[in-house]
């Protein structure tokens, strides 16, 4: 069983050894994870616990008009559960009371999954940032979703 909460100060320590583990190189320190839960209550961050601890998590920054998704992931364990599509809901429901009118996010060109999640959640790419992701090369897709509708 699960339980979705907003994230804590006493979770640094195990999300920075998950996004290790699920980002390599790319993952957040302690230091980024201190600095992104400093960014209150403009960024907003929301975990996902089990039995085990935390099973995925999401964060999202609401500064004006146009918010983005500051980071998404799901641990193994919990794929195919829809984990993802209600924290990217839960992004979208944010950045709506906000006031955003869309929301942005940058992918790995080659994340496919995560691509498809986002394309059925109603992104469309508007961008691309060539071989932004080092030192692999990989492009960054920047996709946005229009919240207007969900506003009113």
């Amino acid at each position: 069983m699960s339980a979705t909460r907003e994230m804590r100060w006493t979770d640094i320590a195990e999300l920075a050894r998950i996004d290790v583990e699920l980002f390599g190189h790319e993952a957040w320190s302690e230091a980024t994870w201190w600095s992104e839960l400093a960014g209150r209550p403009q960024r907003r961050y929301r975990v996902v616990t089990d039995d085990e601890g935390i099973l995925g998590y999401a964060g999202v920054d609401c500064p004006g008009d146009v918010a983005d998704v500051m980071t998404i992931a799901v641990q193994p364990r919990g794929r195919g559960t829809g984990l993802a599509g209600q924290l990217l809901r839960w992004m979208r429901a944010e950045a709506v009371d906000a006031g955003a009118e869309a929301l942005l996010l940058e992918v790995r060109d080659d994340n496919i999954p995560a691509r498809k999640l986002y394309e059925r959640n109603g992104f469309e790419q508007i961008s691309v940032r060539r071989g932004y992701y080092q030192p692999e090369g990989v492009d960054a897709l920047i996709m946005r979703a229009r919240l207007q509708e969900e506003s009113q």
